[in-house]
């Protein structure tokens, strides 16, 4: 199937760090336009370097909790490549891994709110006025499937992606008229790198199990009976970028295994 991404022009926040990798290569492989906006340029050059063979690419750094560099990202983009076609919110964090409610500081619960709320909505708000005067733009927030059940443990981390789903579901109304689309893809449990040094070792510790077992254990709660990759959630994002999905809007898009539907 084409997609027909060829020349769009993307920005991918988060895009050297995590899932950013291979959500890029992804659209790079489609023949985008890439804007890779994070905060550590080193990774960042390191991945422009990695797709210069396939793509265009330009870096920027931004901060995306602070709205002065999300504005001035997507003026960049706008001056480099005239316009923003997709826009792809994939920074994000965690969050306190294994705290309940009553243990979790104000502080730790403000951060990855504002972190996975807070960025999404500021990059969304940077580029909708040059998408819904273009009439035409697509945007794809990364989720996750704890703020759709939630998850012990990871209550702030569950409240940040739950509030992304209204955040996207009301933007996808107001955007509608202007031929803009706003969905959400919703990983589960995405093994690499983060999920092995930051996420695993916390469960495993306060559950007094070994790291693999809890990702066994993971693994037996999906109805496929496996953990997702990165490469699952991009090819999600590339669909929902694409004219392909171009009557798709406000929804949620599991990339779980089946673990949401159960």
């Amino acid at each position: 199937m084409n997609l027909d991404l060829k020349d769009k022009v993307v920005i991918v926040t988060g895009a050297g760090k995590g899932m950013g990798p291979a959500i890029c290569q992804s659209f790079a492989e489609e023949g985008a336009k890439l804007v890779l906006i994070g905060r550590d340029t080193g990774a960042l050059d390191s991945l422009k370097a990695d797709l210069s063979s396939l793509v265009e690419a330009l870096v920027v750094r931004c901060d995306v909790t602070v709205p002065a560099d999300c504005e001035a990202a997507v003026a960049t983009t706008e001056a480099t490549f005239g316009r923003v076609d997709v826009l792809v919110n994939v920074a994000g964090g965690t969050g306190p891994v294994g705290a309940t409610a009553w243990e979790t500081s104000p502080e730790g619960f403000d951060e990855i709110v504002q972190l996975n709320m807070g960025g999404c909505f500021l990059m969304m708000r940077a580029v909708l006025p040059g998408m819904t005067g273009r009439r035409y733009g697509k945007i794809v927030n990364v989720g996750g499937t704890f703020g759709m059940r939630g998850r012990a443990g990871r209550m702030a981390y569950s409240a940040s992606k739950w509030g992304l789903r209204g955040i996207t579901k009301s933007t996808a109304i107001e955007a509608g008229p202007y031929n803009v689309n706003v969905n959400i893809v919703a990983p589960g449990m995405v093994d690499g790198p983060r999920f092995r040094t930051k996420v695993m070792p916390g469960m495993a510790a306060a559950r007094g199990m070994t790291e693999d077992e809890v990702i066994a254990e993971h693994a037996e709660e999906y109805a496929l009976r496996r953990i997702s990759t990165a490469q699952d959630v991009a090819s999600a994002c590339l669909f929902l970028a694409s004219d392909v999905s171009r009557q798709i809007t406000g929804v949620d898009l599991p990339v779980d295994g089946g673990w949401a539907a159960l």
